[in-house]
């Protein structure tokens, strides 16, 4: 049996994908299995934020396209980097164990406080909107790149503090950057954080994966979508949902941002089986109820 999986060329895209080709080989180690790597036209734009330039499915396009074209059989993602509605003829196989979900603050080398007389730096509009609540006045500053660049950019004084996910440091090696991770109760993350996703075509054989695929995560990732999805969040859209898995129920948590601007938190709990209807009931309520209370302001 020969696979050939796709993966971005970043270092954490290549250490991610590696992840899944290690289970692969676990499981079927007389197969050979070829990393090919290229690179997305996210990877390429780096001088404008994604929602100006067309959101996360700009890090999957050439990679579905190489699907597609039959060069390669599998691809791995950050979940989170996918488009809320996938190409049907392109379905996610697998899902790995989640790692941590939370986000980091990520000081200078050396620093041991925030120093809000800088900007904090993040691409992101959900952890925009949640380090304002936090640090009032502070002001924030997108950065793009991959992590080793905009540690890079952080080091060189540029920035006084990054936000970054916990998973993508641990994944290289680079715990020991995260100054203080936050619990999620005080800063959401964003759907499926921390979760990797596989992508093939249509016929592949899904058994091969049986070992590495996570269907409690894979009901808490749907979950997380639904809420999204139904909100129409993405990179424009500062919209996060995080749940988790408790026996049979699964516990959800959405932040939703109102017609005028105010935002809040909610949570829901329900059977785990019907995890994706969950998320996407909480998803209608708050957006039923952001709606009245707009109209009322009026």
């Amino acid at each position: 049996m020969k696979l050939r999986v796709g993966s971005r060329e970043s270092r954490l895209a290549v250490v991610q994908t590696q992840i899944v080709i290690g289970a692969l080989r676990r499981a079927h180690p007389d197969a050979q299995i070829e990393l090919v790597t290229m690179k997305t036209t996210g990877d390429k734009i780096l001088d404008r934020t994604l929602d100006k330039v067309g959101g996360k499915g700009l890090f999957v396009k050439e990679l579905d396209q190489a699907l597609l074209e039959g060069r390669v059989d599998l691809t791995v993602h950050s979940f989170k980097d996918m488009p809320m509605e996938p190409d049907p003829r392109l379905p996610i196989v697998a899902v790995s164990p989640r790692e941590d979900p939370r986000d980091a603050l990520v000081l200078p080398q050396g620093a041991q406080s925030l120093d809000l007389s800088k900007p904090i730096g993040c691409a992101s509009l959900r952890r925009r909107l949640q380090l304002e609540a936090l640090y009032p006045g502070c002001t924030v500053r997108p950065v793009r790149g991959n992590v080793l660049t905009r540690l890079q950019k952080l080091d060189a004084g540029e920035y006084g503090a990054l936000v970054l996910a916990c998973a993508g440091l641990k994944r290289l090696g680079l715990e020991g950057r995260i100054h203080r991770p936050y619990p999620t109760e005080e800063m959401l993350p964003a759907a499926c954080q921390g979760v990797l996703a596989v992508q093939a075509r249509a016929d592949f054989d899904r058994s091969l994966l049986a070992g590495f695929h996570d269907p409690g995560v894979y009901a808490c990732a749907l979950c997380e979508r639904a809420f999204v999805r139904t909100l129409d969040g993405g990179c424009s859209s500062p919209v996060a949902a995080y749940a988790v898995c408790e026996g049979q129920q699964i516990l959800v948590r959405g932040l939703y941002v109102a017609p005028d601007g105010s935002w809040s938190i909610r949570s829901a709990q329900g059977p785990a089986a019907q995890g994706e209807e969950l998320g996407l009931q909480l998803a209608l309520a708050m957006k039923q109820e952001g709606c009245e209370a707009h109209g009322a302001a009026r």
